[in-house]
């Protein structure tokens, strides 16, 4: 069965007098170039080309051939122009900060997309904490940023959420209930704690004060899960982290979620002051669509 490659590549061997040539022309192997020149002739059960010492020359109908697929690749090429001017390439470029987590998660394979969709856009992308993604935002450093939980006031685009889950040693008499258990915040925050942040402001101290309850005993603060993790294993304490932010081997540790679930959102956000510009307007239409 003859395809789109076959056909470039006759045109491609009339055009350099060479199958190897051809071949290099196509992205193909010589000898795949010529296995399929083969089975080109023997689908149409035609000679199309004579092979000489150095030059393969096409014979009378091969060239009446030559000439029908060259009015076939126009029409293609015809086609990809007229689909490309009815889409105009965007071009400038996109600045976007995130932390590190969703930055890996949820961002990358759709800046990839998005890449496919506008090659004429360049993207940069900043790992930063939360906080420091409001900073460069008022500062107008950058056009789009991802914030936890964000305002009901700003245009936010929803990239995902997840919940906050307990973890604690498997020696921990909490973490010996059933399997089905959990855990109520409030007596979470009651046990020796290991304080992880992420680098993010929203964490158990934060999330213990909007339900006006206290850490009263952190025995540690670390800024990495990891560190947390290793801690609580230890049994230095317990902690709360977010559910993406889980290990992917759970030695030593129990997890557990909370009997009131709490979940945070994260969002692409852009400034407060200044207009979305094309390449902003087209990434968010195509998280819309």
């Amino acid at each position: 069965m003859m395809n789109l490659m076959h056909w470039r590549l006759l045109v491609a061997v009339a055009d350099h007098g060479s199958i190897t040539a051809a071949a290099e022309r196509v992205g193909m192997t010589q000898s795949a170039a010529s296995q399929a020149m083969a089975s080109m002739e023997a689908a149409l059960g035609a000679q199309l080309f004579t092979r000489e010492p150095r030059k393969t020359l096409p014979t009378a109908l091969g060239g009446r051939v030559i000439e029908h697929a060259r009015v076939m690749m126009g029409a293609l090429q015809a086609i990809r122009t007229t689909v490309d001017e009815s889409r105009p390439l965007l071009s400038g470029s996109l600045r976007i900060a995130s932390f590190p987590m969703v930055l890996a998660t949820f961002l990358t394979p759709l800046l990839q997309r998005f890449r496919q969709l506008h090659p004429g856009i360049e993207i940069t992308t900043l790992d930063v904490t939360d906080s420091e993604v409001h900073a460069l935002l008022d500062a107008e450093l950058i056009d789009l940023g991802v914030v936890l939980n964000p305002e009901p006031a700003r245009n936010a685009t929803v990239l995902g959420r997840d919940f906050w889950m307990a973890v604690l040693p498997t020696h921990h008499p909490i973490a010996q209930r059933p399997a089905d258990a959990t855990v109520s915040l409030e007596a979470l925050l009651q046990q020796p704690f290991v304080l992880a942040t992420g680098g993010c402001t929203a964490n158990a101290r934060s999330l213990g004060a909007l339900a006006g309850l206290t850490l009263r005993d952190i025995r540690v603060e670390v800024r990495e899960w990891s560190s947390a993790y290793s801690l609580v294993r230890e049994g230095v304490g317990v902690t709360l982290v977010p559910q993406m932010a889980l290990p992917p081997q759970l030695n030593g540790l129990r997890v557990m979620p909370l009997s009131v679930p709490l979940h945070r959102e994260f969002a692409l956000v852009g400034s407060p002051t200044r207009s979305p510009s094309m390449a902003v307007s087209a990434l968010l239409k195509m998280l819309a669509d």
